[in-house]
């Protein structure tokens, strides 16, 4: 089903909402605020992160969507469903900044998976530990061996085979 982007999400001016870490794409055209601490982290190995990232593995930052608000830039996101190969928001679906072709998030039906390293952390690099991941997942279409101490899941966290 497709849905207009907002239609979960409660105007930035709730009462209530009140921000704990901002996000920003990498032009900034694109800036959004979340009220919580991330619910959980992981870092996944499947193809699709490693094509549409460009990279080994992505990780990610798990927020309720309701902690989540678009504060600048609503008309710059693009989004992207994979399953059907469609340009639209129909859940769950990818979010992207369609000036610098940033990824912003993966956007669930209740869930927003953020990637970290767009967050401002008040002017330092260290990342604080609710943001750090908790386990590797896909793990088993993994590129690179990653010499850690985390769990790593053939598939996802607590629904597969840990390795």
């Amino acid at each position: 089903m497709k849905k207009e982007f907002g239609e979960e999400y409660a105007s930035i001016t709730d009462v209530g909402f009140t921000a704990k870490y901002r996000a920003t794409c990498f032009c900034n055209a694109i800036e959004y605020e979340v009220a919580s601490d991330p619910v959980d982290a992981k870092i996944c190995h499947c193809l699709g992160c490693q094509k549409l990232h460009g990279a080994p593995m992505q990780w990610a930052a798990i927020f309720h969507k309701h902690d989540v608000r678009i504060t600048k830039g609503i008309e710059h996101l693009r989004f992207y469903n994979s399953e059907l190969g469609k340009y639209e928001r129909i859940l769950p679906c990818k979010v992207s900044c369609a000036c610098c072709g940033t990824l912003i998030a993966d956007e669930g039906r209740n869930m927003w998976l953020a990637f970290p390293s767009l967050f401002d952390f008040g002017g330092t690099s260290k990342v604080p530990e609710k943001f750090k991941p908790t386990c590797h997942i896909f793990y088993g279409m993994r590129i690179i061996d990653i010499d850690d101490d985390l769990p790593k899941w053939l598939g996802h966290k607590n629904k597969s085979r840990k390795l």
